[in-house]
């Protein structure tokens, strides 16, 4: 009594289908939150982030005496409305960790990144 080979190769190809027609939710799993003692007020980060190629955004706060400099990015599997559901997740994560909002806070989730400081950056 032998195994099928037929039979093993059915059974394989059935498996990988199911792998490719799962369904999924943003990993909104947080890694890290960061804070510092400076204040900003609200961005954009979170509303323009889902709607740029390769999700990837940096915006610069219209205050000349108070600069905030954000970016945002989501991971690219994601559709653009689960990119702004994570990114609300991040930003929630935030401002319950920082208690106010900061120039200088960074949320580093699963799927998505979110942070503001008072300078600029490369990333």
């Amino acid at each position: 009594m032998g195994i099928n080979p037929t039979k093993c190769v059915t059974i394989a190809i059935g498996l990988l289908c199911l792998c490719c027609v799962a369904d999924s939710v943003p990993n909104t799993s947080i890694i890290n939150v960061l804070c510092n003692n400076g204040v900003y007020t609200s961005g954009e980060l979170e509303e323009e982030t889902p709607a740029q190629r390769n999700y990837d955004y940096h915006n610069i706060s219209p205050y000349p005496n108070a600069y905030a400099y954000g970016h945002a990015t989501c991971n690219l599997n994601l559709t653009s409305s689960d990119c702004k559901t994570c990114l609300g997740a991040a930003q929630t994560a935030f401002f319950s960790t920082c208690q106010t909002p900061r120039i200088g806070a960074r949320s580093v989730l699963y799927d998505c990144t979110i942070k503001y400081e008072q300078y600029p950056f490369d990333d």
